[in-house]
């Protein structure tokens, strides 16, 4: 493995474990080159995934490999400042990331996986989800935001009602 601070290609690994969820293994790794510790993750890849971007009126669909990298900053950015714990994100990403890898599909449109993080994020925490929603839904005035949030405001109360 690579060191991320002098690029030496020979490090050793100090330490392994799952991660909480058990999706992962988690490596700790000391640089024989200039002693820098770093952290690894080891994740099982079932398939090559493309996600298809629409193009929009008039242009043409994108297609790039699924990352998870991103769909993981998107979800965190949604829960910034909330009392969302990194655990609970990580599952959710995993379980997304399952998903588009189990569907048997080697290409998914990325509004799919926007549904799919809307679902995830409606049951983990109601503020991440508006915030997410209110840029994958493309709100352009304020009045879009308003009738969107009493749409969810409106679900929790049903929920509470039962």
């Amino acid at each position: 493995m690579r060191c991320p601070f002098c690029a030496n290609e020979d490090s050793q690994v100090k330490d392994s474990r799952p991660t909480e969820d058990n999706s992962a293994i988690r490596r700790r790794r000391q640089c024989a080159s200039c002693g820098a510790r770093f952290t690894t993750f080891e994740r099982v890849q079932l398939r090559e995934v493309t996600v298809v971007k629409s193009g929009g009126e008039g242009k043409e669909a994108r297609r790039q490999p699924f990352d998870r990298g991103k769909l993981e900053q998107s979800i965190a950015l949604a829960c910034r400042k909330r009392s969302v714990d990194q655990e609970r994100i990580d599952q959710l990403v995993s379980g997304i990331q399952r998903q588009v890898e189990t569907a048997g599909e080697a290409e998914i449109p990325s509004k799919r996986i926007g549904e799919m993080v809307m679902d995830g994020l409606r049951q983990l925490d109601s503020v991440a989800y508006i915030r997410f929603a209110s840029v994958y839904r493309d709100f352009s005035e304020a009045r879009d935001f308003e009738e969107f949030a009493s749409t969810v405001q409106e679900a929790a109360d049903g929920r509470r009602a039962e």
